[in-house]
């Protein structure tokens, strides 16, 4: 895959992609979002990635934001157009059939901050800032930070984060309830790696089923979510790795899933 804005190297079955704009603090242009959108079709089909990392290039951003200078003159339909095209972006990135961590190796503002709530689990670095500062601009989150965040943390949580615009260490978005860890700068790939590595030993349509089920399942009504639940737990049983999973664990060895 080659990209102007992206970077991606896969170990085994775990991928990363790293957004490299550095110079730029990695922020959001319409190249960055269409090549995310493109970088997530081709990869989806890919049966051999099974978990995928996205971080930032340099040690200062995540991702800083959009490129608030490319929206500089905009007219009121060229700015929904671009808060649609990043939507879809993102969407596409949410949507993809396996588990996508987000290692947030610095700032995570506006659009960095929406980027990483499209991601399954967040690790952040000790020195990673979270932060959706729009309104400062006269703005608002609209690359989905407004209905991701609430049904992250809360509506009464996100409404403070939003309407202050202020900047929130890794360490307080963690008791917030968004980020599943805080991790030293120097640690932040190796342990996302690890917990990649963790995730890809794992049945790998057991963990598109778990993940639908959560992702959608959150939405409906708890009957709703159990009926859902027990039916993608009965398509499991129509698969080679169910077999297999049952089967090590009865003889008492590690399972090898293929995905079929």
């Amino acid at each position: 895959m080659n990209f102007e804005t992206l970077l991606y190297k896969q170990q085994g079955h775990v991928g990363t992609l790293t957004i490299n704009r550095p110079q730029a603090l990695n922020a959001l242009n319409e190249v960055v979002l269409k090549e995310l959108k493109i970088f997530a079709d081709q990869i989806k089909t890919n049966s051999d990635i099974r978990v995928l990392i996205i971080t930032g290039s340099g040690e200062k951003a995540f991702v800083a934001g959009a490129d608030i200078k490319a929206m500089q003159g905009m007219t009121p339909q060229e700015a929904e157009a671009f808060s649609i095209m990043a939507q879809t972006a993102f969407n596409a990135i949410e949507e993809l059939p396996f588990a996508v961590i987000g290692a947030v190796n610095g700032f995570a503002l506006g659009g960095g901050c929406e980027l990483a709530l499209s991601c399954d689990i967040i690790l952040a670095s000790e020195k990673a800032k979270f932060g959706l500062p729009e309104v400062t601009l006269g703005l608002l989150p609209c690359f989905g930070g407004t209905q991701r965040l609430p049904r992250a943390i809360g509506l009464y949580k996100a409404r403070e984060m939003v309407f202050s615009g202020e900047f929130y260490s890794a360490a307080a978005c963690k008791e917030f309830g968004f980020v599943n860890r805080v991790i030293a700068p120097e640690e932040l790939l190796r342990e996302a790696q690890k917990l990649a590595e963790t995730i890809a030993l794992r049945g790998p349509i057991a963990v598109a089923k778990a993940k639908q089920s959560l992702n959608t399942g959150f939405e409906l009504h708890i009957a709703d979510g159990l009926k859902q639940e027990a039916a993608l737990f009965g398509e499991l049983f129509t698969t080679q790795d169910h077999n297999e999973g049952i089967g090590a664990f009865i003889e008492k060895r590690n399972p090898d899933f293929t995905g079929k």
